[in-house]
């Protein structure tokens, strides 16, 4: 029994949910945006009024896996469509910048060149500069996926170091933090 595949998606107003038979692909639109993912041909999407489940066709332990895999990402492309998703980073350091101009993103950190990253259509960025904070990049999605790997490889450009805690972090995530060298004595 999966706990995860077996929990009923709601289906919020203002979204369509198409499968095609033939490609196994799913097409979901909102207000959002349009999302689709093909699925593997043992897993069925049912749905009656606004409730959606996912099926299974045996008890293998690959249709097991699976479901829980497809439940999740329908799940998400359902609530990204309707809600969207944002992700927030900080930059860490002084002189630390963040700059965006259209779908470019300009980062100072540290080195000795700029690095410019070019993000994709689907989404949107926002850079704020206050003055006595930390300058923060809101990113902005309907697909779950794109944003996470946009998210991670930006942080891969600096990635928090454990002395002083310089790099580009997540709103939120705690840094663990080393003693230096003085700490021996």
């Amino acid at each position: 029994m999966s706990r995860i595949g077996n929990l009923p998606i709601t289906i919020p107003s203002g979204v369509s949910i198409h499968v095609d038979d033939k490609s196994h692909e799913v097409t979901i639109k909102g207000p959002r945006g349009e999302l689709k993912q093909i699925m593997d041909p043992s897993i069925t999407l049912e749905w009656e009024n606004d409730i959606l489940h996912v099926r299974r066709q045996t008890e293998q332990k690959r249709h097991k896996a699976l479901h829980g895999l497809y439940r999740s990402l329908v799940a998400n492309m359902v609530k990204g469509v309707s809600e969207g998703f944002t992700t927030i980073q900080e930059l860490v350091g002084t002189g630390y910048k963040a700059q965006a101009t259209n779908q470019v993103l300009t980062l100072s950190l540290g080195y000795s060149h700029n690095i410019i990253f070019q993000l994709p259509e689907e989404i949107k960025v926002e850079t704020i500069t206050e003055k006595g904070k930390n300058p923060v990049i809101q990113l902005t999605s309907c697909d779950k996926q794109l944003l996470g790997q946009v998210a991670a490889k930006i942080r891969s450009y600096r990635k928090p170091e454990p002395y002083k805690g310089k790099g580009i972090r997540f709103k939120g995530e705690d840094v663990r933090r080393k003693a230096g060298k003085s700490a021996e004595k």
